[in-house]
């Protein structure tokens, strides 16, 4: 399996992975040979890269179940919104369950199968932002240590965690031009919000209320709503704060492009000790990688290849298959072993 950009696809290539756009729905399902016709599709949707299949890279695993239980819960989301909004304690706890499937599974797997470069391939949209950052915290939650109850109550707070936005105009949440003073202090409401809505509905913990509440605070204090800093934020808030900011900003947005995986994972380090709890990151640092299996990817030697395996701890130092000549040679080069070679940039 390997990541190709659209605008590089060639027809007959098989897609090994559905494509989904931003509202969840399949464009593609897995199996599919591409024809002329699939390509102009992918592009008028917008879809930036596929996985395709690979006969030299057969070994390089991908999680179908995982996609299928994300389609499950995005399609479900919009309705466990709008039930908890409305105070329906019976139908916003069963809408929550779906949520609880999905951590059970990513417990079950023991290891991490997600990367920074696929969490986020869609535009920001709040159900995709919110699903993928949910996901996000359940790593790190297990990183932690955490147990399958509390993990639930994270991943629960994480998915929860723009549910105030609900109660901002769109148009604000949307603006490409800069925001007024007014409008900034509108959009930053939404935290509030969140407290107001989940403190409204029944069933909902005080761990989880202030997950969503204090998720905007920094550790340095200069955070909002309320300025708390340090020990004063709820570690569910740290958490939830690390996986926010990485998702935000791997979207494309109405005002800017989406960063490349190094950038937002650069942005999540250079926030240790002012926005983020050092602790989080380092687990941040330990739990993902940059660059994800089958990434087409140029190094500083002037060589090609694709990523077969990662370096744990090592993030943005995977293990790279380096394929050459017409008769498809290929050997392995580990850029942990290699450290004056460094990747330049994803193969468009």
């Amino acid at each position: 399996m390997r990541i190709v950009f659209v605008k590089n696809l060639n027809v007959d290539e098989v897609i090994k992975k559905n494509v989904l756009n931003g509202d969840g729905k399949i464009l593609l399902k897995a199996g599919t040979k591409i024809t002329r016709e699939h390509i102009n599709y992918l592009k008028s949707s917008m879809i930036v890269f596929v996985y395709v299949e690979d006969e030299m890279l057969s070994d390089v695993r991908i999680d179908f179940e995982m996609e299928i239980l994300k389609e499950d819960v995005l399609n479900k989301m919009p309705r466990m919104f709008d039930e908890i909004v409305s105070g329906n304690y019976v139908e916003s706890t069963e809408a929550l369950k779906n949520v609880e499937t999905l951590v059970d599974h990513i417990i079950e797997e023991g290891e991490v199968n997600t990367n920074l470069f696929e969490v986020k391939a869609y535009d920001d949209y709040t159900y995709i932002h919110s699903l993928d950052t949910s996901i996000m915290a359940s790593f790190l939650g297990i990183s932690l240590g955490y147990d399958e109850n509390r993990l639930k109550e994270l991943s629960k707070a994480a998915i929860l965690h723009d549910i105030g936005k609900i109660k901002v105009d769109n148009e604000l949440i949307n603006k490409s031009s800069d925001l007024t003073n007014e409008e900034f202090s509108e959009v930053r409401r939404h935290a509030i919000y969140g407290l107001e809505i989940l403190k409204s509905a029944k069933g909902i913990s005080e761990e989880i209320i202030k997950g969503v509440a204090e998720h905007h605070e920094r550790v340095d204090g200069k955070g909002y709503p309320l300025g708390l800093s340090g020990e004063q934020i709820s570690q569910f808030a740290k958490i939830i704060s690390v996986c926010d900011v990485f998702t935000a900003v791997s979207a494309n947005r109405c005002y800017r492009d989406r960063f490349d995986p190094k950038e937002a994972y650069e942005l999540i380090l250079s926030g240790s000790g002012t926005m983020f709890d050092p602790v989080i990151v380092n687990k941040f640092r330990e739990t993902f990688y940059v660059y994800p299996l089958g990434c087409h990817v140029k190094l500083s030697n002037n060589k090609e290849g694709y990523v077969v395996k990662q370096n744990k701890k090592f993030p943005d130092r995977p293990i790279i298959r380096i394929i050459e000549g017409d008769n498809q040679f290929f050997y392995e080069f580990d850029l942990l072993q290699n450290t004056n070679v460094v990747i330049e940039e994803i193969i468009m």
